[in-house]
């Protein structure tokens, strides 16, 4: 069975919108954690509060694993992977800066072991990993310590990150990856802009933390005022997303909820293009891409069952579904 054939086998145990509904509507957690079970997660030991997040995080690594040893070119898993060893980078950088052990906020699922990472990070010996990831590291470092500013050394490690993601695109020779890590770049510039603009800063502040290597330049973005970015994405995915980006980015613009949840939405829309392409590595990215949203979504639900949150408003922060 070719990979494409057993991936779309695999999204009939997905988590769907009705999925989705039924475990907003549940009557408790533990009926809840069943549309969970139905989904493959729990195996056998079936699923508790007590060890869901440990079950979510096997699951992601579950699927990093099997995806690369099934494809040609694991660098495909690597573009969504190395997000959790930069995410990494930041916690041990700031731990370091404040004096403080932070491996307890490590993630797994990235190209690197996090015991092992944090190990070399304190003795200064950061084999085994990408030059491009190790130059990063040592970057915020200084940054870190000279400016003391935490914000700084984030952008220093987000831009090596998407750069990494840029490079493994072009080397995957994959038009669709390097079309989803030009979206992602788009997106994240996008939120950066309206966050800026409702701050009040200006354009200078704003050039120094847009990231290169998106559909749109990033001095074209920072050239133009919150009420331009509308007409910026006007014609690509991220269209409806910065109309609302445009009214959110004034002072008082009020919640970014709905602008948020349309930046992703754009990316879920790209790859359920891959629907389209019976074989080849746009079905994988998709499947990457649709089961890392599947997490996000599951600890949402379950984060705002726990606060008491009505099922409209659970349903209000929800992305769009891959299936």
């Amino acid at each position: 069975m070719t990979i494409s054939a057993r991936i779309h086998a695999m999204e009939n145990r997905m988590f769907t919108r009705e999925r989705m509904d039924r475990m907003i509507d549940a009557r408790d957690e533990g009926e809840a954690l069943k549309v969970l079970s139905e989904c493959g997660y729990g195996g056998p030991d079936g699923l508790s509060a007590q060890n869901l997040e440990e079950v979510l995080s096997q699951a992601r690594g579950a699927v990093f694993g099997e995806i690369r040893s099934a494809v040609p070119d694991p660098r495909v898993a690597d573009v969504f992977q190395l997000k959790y060893d930069y995410h990494n980078a930041k916690t041990l950088v700031k731990g370091e800066a404040m004096g403080v052990d932070a491996d307890r906020l490590l993630l797994s699922g990235g190209r690197y072991d996090p015991e092992q990472l944090a190990s070399g990070f304190r003795k200064d010996v950061l084999s085994g990993v990408s030059p491009r990831f190790q130059r990063a590291v040592q970057e915020a470092r200084a940054v870190l310590a000279d400016t003391h500013d935490p914000q700084r050394a984030d952008v220093v490690l987000d831009r090596a990150c998407f750069e990494e993601m840029a490079q493994l695109a072009r080397a995957c020779r994959s038009s669709f990856l390097e079309g989803y890590v030009r979206l992602s770049i788009d997106a994240a510039n996008l939120r950066t802009a309206v966050r800026v603009a409702r701050m009040e800063k200006g354009s200078d502040f704003l050039l120094q933390v847009l990231l290169p290597g998106g559909n749109v330049s990033e001095k074209t973005l920072a050239a133009a005022r919150g009420d331009e970015l509308g007409s910026l994405f006007q014609t690509g995915p991220l269209a409806k997303a910065a109309q609302l980006g445009g009214k959110a980015a004034r002072p008082a613009g009020g919640s970014l909820t709905a602008f948020e949840r349309e930046c992703d939405n754009a990316l879920t829309r790209y790859v359920a293009d891959a629907k389209r392409v019976p074989f080849g590595e746009e079905t994988v990215i998709a499947y990457l891409y649709a089961k890392e949203a599947e997490l996000t979504a599951v600890r949402t639900i379950l984060a705002s069952r726990r606060a008491g949150l009505e099922g409209a408003a659970i349903r209000e922060r929800l992305r769009e579904t891959y299936v």
